[in-house]
């Protein structure tokens, strides 16, 4: 169920009113039935999967607690990251693992054969695509971490095992966050799927205000300057250096547009209903550094690595060596997490090294006695400059195939101000395309939120916005980007 849809405008006024209506009980049981048809409504039988994730993960926090026994505690931990890690390794990355390592044993006969092969006819009709690939169940990476991070803060005491099981297939589950996050952490979530929060009309101002302009962000912006993008990456051969420089700085706004769109609507959307969800996206195309950009992307993910992959892995305490490669490894990680494909990979290494890229560079300034310029000109200079970066590195995560990313960067290398700007879009629509870019910047700058306490503010800004989503809109089947993660 699509948050860009009727299907789901209905879904959510229905779940919402019914909520209000419940006591306590009555509520989480309705979440939790809600959330289960939610996520049903693409495939029905991957339920299974989450199911079957939720009892591991469940008693395996219960025992965790339990034991007292330190060596047992990690085992039951293993366990759970086992059974978690193994579900998404197998569906996400089993044709990866297939295709690469034929690929590299090909000429001494080793071979693994695709699943379509090796499964009876009954798993294959719901495992397999038509042309043999793994179907990947839809946001199996975000509620896979969500799960994880609840065992391990179980198993470092931060968190107490939950022993409602409803209530912790509800943290798994909860709709608005289930299949493109934020990954949220148990200390943040469960206590309140405990809480009975009465109807607060400043909730529901500021949920509806901030879903409103998440679809808009996602309809009226994402998909419009998406339809340069396809034009120009379907067929990259075929267009000119300043096509696909143009697209490429539409897809920045794209990806993000259609990500935080969709993180706007969930969090919006929980917050009617008097939940918190975490702050996922902040102005990231403000940011002064790499660095910075990652402490303003996708929060909930780079703050999930930083605390269960690069901290563990030692941080920066062992050394500044095995700190370069602990962020290189991150990062790495960070990309296959994002796809099973090498153009992922290729992404990841690119912001590690640039992040590697800023430390060294910052190192040997320090040593070298020099001090980097101050002021308003050398900051928008370094927020040109990062975002000259991220650009240039999502070419890669963009593209259909590795090999189209390095024709199209030779491309935009070779950009000719005689180059003729070759899209689907008129000129009008074009400027239309900028306009709303500019639009996006300027309201994020001075307003990341969008002010409702004044109630006739809030409608007249609330019917607005959709007013305007509505005539100005590119609506049709066009999924949210994350949900192939």
């Amino acid at each position: 169920m699509l948050f860009n849809s009727i299907q789901f405008i209905l879904f959510f006024i229905v779940v919402t009113l019914a909520y209000f209506s419940l006591n306590k009980t009555g509520r989480w049981v309705l979440l939790l039935l809600a959330s289960c048809y939610f996520y049903m409504v693409f495939k029905p039988a991957f339920i299974l999967v989450l199911a079957f994730t939720i009892v591991i993960d469940y008693f395996a926090g219960l025992w965790i607690e339990g034991e007292k026994n330190v060596q047992k505690r990690r085992w039951w931990l293993i366990i759970s990251i086992i059974s978690n890690v193994g579900i998404l390794a197998f569906f996400k990355y089993y044709d990866f693992g297939m295709e690469n390592f034929n690929r590299v044993f090909a000429s001494v006969g080793l071979a693994i054969p695709p699943l379509g092969a090796i499964l009876p006819q009954t798993l294959r009709d719901w495992m397999v695509t038509g042309s043999g690939s793994v179907v990947l169940p839809i946001g199996l990476s975000f509620h896979t971490f969500q799960a994880m991070s609840y065992t391990i803060e179980v198993y470092r005491g931060n968190q107490k095992a939950e022993r409602h099981f409803g209530i912790y297939a509800l943290y798994v589950m909860f709709y608005p966050q289930l299949v493109a996050g934020p990954i949220e952490r148990p200390q943040n979530v469960l206590h309140q799927f405990h809480t009975y929060f009465k109807y607060d009309f400043e909730n529901v101002k500021a949920g509806l205000m901030q879903m409103a302009f998440g679809v808009f962000k996602k309809c009226v912006i994402a998909d419009r300057l998406g339809l340069v993008v396809e034009h120009a990456y379907h067929q990259p051969h075929n267009h000119n250096g300043l096509t696909l420089l143009v697209a490429t700085f539409f897809y920045t706004f794209v990806i993000y547009c259609d990500f935080s769109g969709y993180s706007d609507i969930a969090i919006g959307a929980a917050r009617v209903m008097g939940y918190d969800l975490m702050e996922n996206f902040r102005t990231p195309y403000f940011s002064k550094s790499i660095a910075e950009f990652w402490g303003r992307w996708h929060i909930s993910l780079s703050t999930w690595f930083r605390d269960y992959l690069y901290i563990p892995l030692g941080g920066n305490r062992k050394g500044e060596l095995r700190g370069y490669a602990n962020r290189m490894m991150v990062f790495l990680v960070s990309g296959l997490w994002h796809g099973a494909s090498w153009k992922f990979v290729i992404w990841g290494g690119l912001h590690g090294g640039f992040l590697l890229g800023e430390s060294l560079r910052d190192k040997y300034l320090r040593a070298l006695g020099i001090k980097l310029p101050t002021g308003r000109v050398y900051s928008v200079l370094q927020v040109f400059f990062t975002f000259l970066l991220v650009m240039l590195a999502w070419v890669f995560f963009r593209v259909e195939h590795t090999s189209d990313a390095f024709v199209i960067l030779k491309k935009i290398a070779r950009t000719s101000l005689s180059d003729s700007l070759k899209t689907p879009l008129n000129a009008v629509e074009m400027w239309f395309c900028v306009f709303l870019i500019l639009f996006l910047q300027l309201k994020e700058y001075f307003y990341l939120y969008v002010p409702t306490k004044n109630t006739v503010v809030f409608y007249l800004l609330f019917v607005g916005t959709l007013a305007l989503t509505y005539f100005f809109g590119v609506f049709g089947s066009n999924q949210f980007i994350y949900f192939q993660f």
